[in-house]
């Protein structure tokens, strides 16, 4: 038995997981999405307790619309709420505080830039519920830095 060249053989130890690789699914992204939630500081956590996350591949028409997107990738992230600093009474009918995570500007964004995805999904989650909170970016940098990811 020869042997390639030592960067042929390692060039071909990769090319199997890559050839078989698939884009992150629905699930996989909301799984990251939790996992990076877990990883945030308690106390940023508490702020956020009952802010559900929802993971679709796109944003409906009319959120393109309201958020003046020019196009459905244009948007990584959005909370809908109530945020803290506006809260009071709950209303009957009101729908709860939650943030989307749009998959496929997710997965675009990421293949543009040199991050992880987790990291991505971790900026974006703080970053929408950094709104829900009322904090500053740079109260969110410090709370993405502290974040084990």
């Amino acid at each position: 038995m020869t042997r390639g060249t030592p960067a042929r053989d390692l060039a071909e130890a990769k090319v199997p997981s890559l050839a078989e690789a698939k884009a992150p699914s629905l699930a996989a992204i909301e799984e990251l999405a939790l996992e990076a939630f877990a990883q945030l500081p308690e106390a940023f956590r508490r702020l956020a307790a009952g802010v559900r996350i929802v993971v679709e591949d796109f944003p409906d028409e009319e959120t393109l619309t309201e958020m003046a997107c020019e196009s459905e990738f244009d948007l990584l992230g959005l909370f809908r709420g109530i945020g803290l600093a506006q809260a009071g009474e709950v209303v009957t009918g009101q729908m709860p505080n939650m943030v989307w995570l749009y998959r496929r500007p997710l997965l675009d964004y990421w293949a543009e830039h040199d991050e992880t995805l987790g990291h991505l999904v971790t900026h974006v989650l703080v970053h929408e519920i950094g709104h829900h909170v009322g904090l500053s970016d740079a109260d969110m940098a410090a709370i993405e830095a502290a974040a084990e990811i």
